[in-house]
């Protein structure tokens, strides 16, 4: 018992690393180990053998699991000495910086439209996010059947039976700051109204509460060739690309007359949208030129003013040029896809279109 003991002992102490270690302790008190074999033995012995024997290979085997668990700290001590050796940090450098917070990239692209309009004579027009059916619906010569109005397509608020104020919604598209811009300046106008809107839909593409961009241009002799300069300038300053395409298609819409849906050129290259090239097209908005009722409803003679009216998506806009795959991610991500998408403070946009710093 003592050979026994002194070996293992022996062999622990000249232990190198924690795996020579761990092949000791199966061979001493493993399932098969030298110890745990002695023990299977006592079956055999006399009832005075085991006395004797029994208390004494219990003492080995307790003794040689401490000095196993004691060299195994000691191995995992020598180990961290030597990593703390080797391994230094200078604690007195300064820290790496972050920025604290970023700018959303709805924020972003509103005050980049918001900046190339700028420069082509639009000032920005705001109204209140909670509209009158009147506003929202009829002064834009949506009828009363129209489906837009039904309760399944728009956010109504609750009124009480006796409440005799007219209804009231959570506004569908920013169209209505038209009518309100109109009414209190008059004609001639040149205008954007970019903002919040909400709608009853909820997929990949659609979201209750996005952000869109109405643009509306009244004056004597206002016609579809200043609307497609315009759309075009537009287009070049923000996907900053010169010469970019545009295909104008017959359409309806019941606040312009003739109305058009407005396409621009792209391609799709190894699964990747490049915007301004190749032989496909990608609508981006609607357009036409203000519905006489439209102007007649916010008090402009349409006998002596026309013009032309456009609506498009901010958060498709900014999906198209920065690359953002789903748009549930606006208003869903977490701060690592803010950190990724989102722009520092002084990333500011400039009359031109682009950033500055």
């Amino acid at each position: 018992m003592d050979d026994l003991k002194q070996k293992y002992l022996s062999a622990i102490a000249d232990a190198g690393d924690e795996a020579a270690l761990e092949d000791i302790r199966v061979q001493a008190v493993g399932k098969k180990g030298e110890v745990s074999l002695k023990m299977r033995e006592l079956g055999k012995m006399s009832p005075e053998e085991r006395q004797v024997a029994g208390p004494a290979l219990n003492a080995l085997k307790d003794e040689l699991n401490s000095a196993l668990a004691a060299k195994k700290t000691a191995l995992a001590d020598a180990a961290l000495d030597e990593r703390l050796r080797t391994e230094w940090l200078d604690v007195t450098l300064p820290g790496r910086g972050r920025g604290q917070g970023s700018i959303h990239p709805v924020s972003q692209v509103s005050e980049e439209i918001a900046a190339i309009f700028s420069n082509l004579g639009f000032a920005v027009a705001e109204g209140p996010q909670i509209e009158t059916d009147w506003y929202n619906f009829d002064s834009l010569n949506i009828p009363p059947h129209h489906p837009a109005r039904q309760e399944f397509d728009t956010f109504y608020m609750y009124r009480d039976a006796a409440d005799e104020r007219p209804p009231h919604v959570l506004r569908t598209h920013t169209s209505p700051v038209q009518t309100r811009a109109m009414e209190k300046q008059g004609a001639p106008i040149r205008v954007i109204a970019p903002g919040r809107v909400y709608r009853s839909d909820y997929d990949q593409t659609h979201t209750p509460m996005f952000h869109q961009v109405e643009g509306l241009a009244i004056d004597r002799d206002i016609s579809m060739a200043n609307l497609k300069w315009v759309l075009e300038e537009f287009f070049a300053a923000f996907f900053e690309i010169d010469g970019i395409k545009t295909r104008f298609r017959a359409s309806h819409f019941p606040f312009t007359e003739p109305s058009a849906e407005v396409d621009i050129q792209c391609s799709w290259v190894d699964g990747q949208l490049k915007i301004g090239e190749g032989d496909d097209w990608m609508e981006v908005l609607g357009s036409g030129m203000v519905h006489p009722k439209v102007l007649q409803a916010a008090g402009v003679n349409p006998d002596e003013w026309q013009g032309f009216a456009f609506g498009m998506g901010i958060d498709r806009l900014a999906m198209l040029k920065y690359g953002i795959p789903d748009l549930r991610a606006f208003f869903d991500s977490d701060l690592r896809w803010l950190r990724h998408y989102g722009f520092a403070s002084l990333d500011v946009p400039t009359l031109h279109g682009g950033l500055s710093r």
